[in-house]
């Protein structure tokens, strides 16, 4: 009975589309319902498929060159009406310009967020959400090196609301990254750490948002990109941005 009242919303929870107590609710359902887990893998996977697909057949920056120096090659007689005619027209091309821009780093933003979301969803659907399973830093840290062309610091977490469960590979745009997994009472964590470059990292805004129906705290620290994301409260997200921030 649980499932079917949950089937038609997970299509609203992978886009975002549901309040936080539903997606809260949702969550847990997932952990514990492997029908409904495997459904939302799928939808993962269908998700980057057609993301990929849509990068593939993208206009390259040679062929947009090549179209700007064929246009451009086709020179006109002025005229008083373009002498007139030519600041108004720089106007409006520099204004669609600076929208073409903005939407271009919006839409780049999203889908940088959609991609990290879904690999936490993807994670926490998983009957092995963890390559190295341990609530020991001094064991989860030692285990990414060689594996990533970076390292990092893990926070002691004694006397802390907060659980090390383990940690995997990420990537994001084929770069590598550590993907590490938190437990905060009955709800887990995604911390993702990456290197601080490339456009689709430099694109995330330092700060704390709400996206896609989790909280999220992202911020640059030694070289680094962290991002945490969760179906926590913001204040729960500071927290162990904070304990992260203080790692040493």
């Amino acid at each position: 009975m649980a499932c079917e009242t949950w089937q038609g919303k997970l299509d609203a929870y992978l886009d975002g589309q549901l309040t936080a107590a539903e997606a809260a609710a949702l969550g847990a359902h997932l952990r514990a319902c492997p029908a409904c887990t495997g459904d939302v893998l799928e939808r993962v996977q269908l998700k980057r498929a057609v993301a990929a697909a849509g990068r593939r057949y993208t206009p390259s920056a040679e062929l947009r060159a090549k179209i700007t120096k064929i246009a451009g090659s086709k020179q006109r007689k002025m005229s008083l009406y373009w002498i007139l005619a030519v600041p108004a027209l720089l106007i409006v091309i520099l204004s669609v310009g600076v929208d073409l821009y903005i939407n271009r780093e919006t839409a780049r933003r999203e889908q940088v967020y959609s991609e990290l979301a879904d690999q936490h969803v993807a994670t926490l659907a998983s009957a092995t959400p963890v390559d190295v399973l341990s609530t020991d830093r001094h064991t989860v840290k030692p285990w990414f090196e060689g594996k990533i062309p970076f390292s990092f610091n893990l926070p002691e977490l004694q006397g802390s609301q907060y659980t090390l469960l383990g940690g995997k590979l990420a990537y994001l745009a084929q770069s590598a990254g550590a993907h590490l997994i938190y437990q905060l009472r009955k709800h887990e964590i995604s911390v993702f750490i990456f290197q601080d470059r490339g456009p689709e990292v430099s694109t995330l805004p330092t700060g704390k948002t709400h996206a896609l129906s989790f909280n999220e705290e992202s911020w640059t620290q030694n070289g680094l990109r962290y991002v945490v994301i969760g179906d926590v409260s913001a204040d729960d997200i500071a927290g162990l941005s904070n304990l992260l921030r203080d790692a040493k």
